[in-house]
């Protein structure tokens, strides 16, 4: 069964587009962050650490995808950086508080990025 899993999960990410794999990272972020979460609430610390630092490695190779000859590229950089600048802050305090922030934007990011997605579906684009 798990090896099944496993491939279903394969088969979803070498079949998606680019815009279904950006979905799925901010996903994966947003998970990570509520693990990261639920970590710091059980005293859990290499725990909370190991999934802090993997909402960083996403929103790291998000920055590295971006055209910066957009101008939204740039807007999402600000952004980007600032998330990792709290997510390093997060880390070293262990602050559930700075977590629950940087889910709301991850929340918020994921949203728009599926109302893009929606409206390009809607026009033909995807």
């Amino acid at each position: 069964m798990q090896n099944a899993y496993a491939q279903y999960n394969n088969n979803k990410v070498m079949t998606a587009s680019p815009a279904e794999l950006t979905l799925m990272l901010y996903e994966g972020a947003i998970k990570f962050c509520n693990i990261a979460i639920d970590a710091i609430e059980h005293k859990d610390i290499p725990r909370a650490h190991t999934n802090i630092v993997k909402i960083g490695k996403i929103i790291d190779y998000l920055r590295s995808t971006l055209d910066m000859k957009y101008r939204v590229a740039q807007d999402f950089e600000r952004m980007y950086v600032y998330i990792s600048r709290r997510l390093t802050e997060a880390n070293l305090k262990k602050d559930k508080e700075i977590l629950e922030e940087i889910n709301e934007h991850l929340h918020s990011i994921r949203d728009t990025w599926k109302e893009v997605m929606r409206i390009n579906r809607e026009r033909g684009k995807l």
